[in-house]
């Protein structure tokens, strides 16, 4: 008789999924199985697999632990490689802007700062959530740009930047219109100047704890419809905005798609800033083993939304690498791909995954 693992991770639910395809090839009783106890380890197994576990031990105790777990059947389709970043080492910079209700200001304010953090060394420099409007459900429709119509001075300022200082831009999010719809958009800019990727805030920020925050950015906006990860002068990288943070999965799908860096403007509360802000993030890094960058708004006392602020970098080991309070701020860190390697030598999470107990499944990629 033969066991069978179970589907218990699903993204989407988008796609009629045949079940066959997706779970793991059943695997012997012996395997797992101690005499009667049905669905109970084989303790003595273990043992005898620990006792041989030493310094010298312990790559063939992981090749006979992988060849019963099947770790590379927990993502379907299983995990890409991550590839060789052009860049091993680099600089970021995260500018943390202060933004007001008179556009031209902001757009020429954050031109400045992205000069300013080149001129700091940076080679990757990220922008804030909506830094090109006050953060409201009455502005989105006023502040919002048709950026494939070609009328957007926001992004065109970004990506004339990006040519003249040859910088990787992640150009943080300004309110998009397309047709009838508003998206919450993210758009990234090569050395080049060239829009490599768009991403739209796939999950929309609806909250309401009495007493202190309601806010539905549903009422306005429209959800994106697809992961966006991109291949840039300095790495992979992963997007997602503010409230994407929250979801798991998003992140470990970057991870998978062999993601260097995830890199999320956001802009939370006042309410859930001090809670969750650095959590989430230090969470989605340790969890992934790569590095996180987020970027926020600076903190306006008056603003209707004030924003939390404290952007950061988090190392893929979980640490804190570099951070500021509220005002507003150009962080510039150092990012080294090859603790990323270090730290996924030291603890070899995908090796150790359990492909006969669970699955992630990325959904885009099996359809296509």
């Amino acid at each position: 008789m033969k066991s069978t693992a179970s589907l218990s991770s699903i993204l989407s639910s988008k796609a009629c999924l045949s079940r066959s395809a997706l779970l793991p090839s059943p695997l012997p009783r012996s395997s797992f199985l101690a005499g009667a106890g049905a669905g109970r380890p084989d303790c003595a197994a273990n043992r005898r697999l620990g006792l041989r576990i030493g310094t010298s031990g312990f790559t063939a105790a992981a090749a006979a632990m992988a060849a019963s777990f099947k770790p590379e059947q927990a993502r379907a389709p299983p995990a890409l490689p991550v590839p060789t970043p052009p860049l091993a080492k680099f600089k970021i910079g995260l500018c943390q802007l202060s933004v007001t209700a008179d556009k031209e200001r902001n757009i020429a304010h954050a031109r400045e700062k992205i000069h300013e953090a080149v001129d700091k060394g940076a080679q990757l420099v990220v922008l804030p959530e909506i830094w090109n409007s006050p953060y409201s459900n009455d502005s989105f429709p006023v502040y919002a740009e048709d950026i494939d119509g070609g009328s957007s001075p926001s992004t065109a300022m970004v990506s004339e930047a990006a040519k003249a200082l040859k910088v990787t831009i992640v150009g943080g999010s300004i309110p998009e219109r397309c047709g009838d719809r508003l998206y919450n958009t993210c758009c990234v800019f090569g050395s080049d100047g060239v829009l490599k990727a768009k991403h739209r805030k796939i999950h929309l920020f609806d909250i309401d704890i009495p007493g202190k925050i309601t806010f539905m950015e549903s009422k306005t906006l429209t959800a994106g419809e697809s992961p966006t990860i991109v291949d840039t002068d300095v790495g992979r990288i992963g997007i997602g905005i503010c409230y994407d943070i929250r979801f798991q999965e998003l992140a470990m799908i970057y991870a998978a798609r062999g993601a260097h860096l995830l890199c999320y403007p956001g802009a939370f509360n006042m309410t859930t800033g001090p809670l969750h802000w650095e959590l989430l993030q230090r969470a989605r890094a340790v969890d992934n083993q790569l590095y996180v960058a987020t970027c926020s708004p600076a903190r306006d006392a008056g603003a209707g939304y004030v924003a939390w602020g404290h952007s950061t970098l988090i190392g893929p080991f979980g640490q804190v690498l570099a951070t500021t309070e509220h005002e507003e701020a150009i962080i510039i860190a150092d990012i080294d791909y090859s603790e990323m390697e270090m730290r996924r030598t030291n603890l070899p999470l995908e090796k150790q995954r359990r492909g006969d107990l669970y699955q992630l499944v990325d959904v885009q990629r099996l359809n296509s």
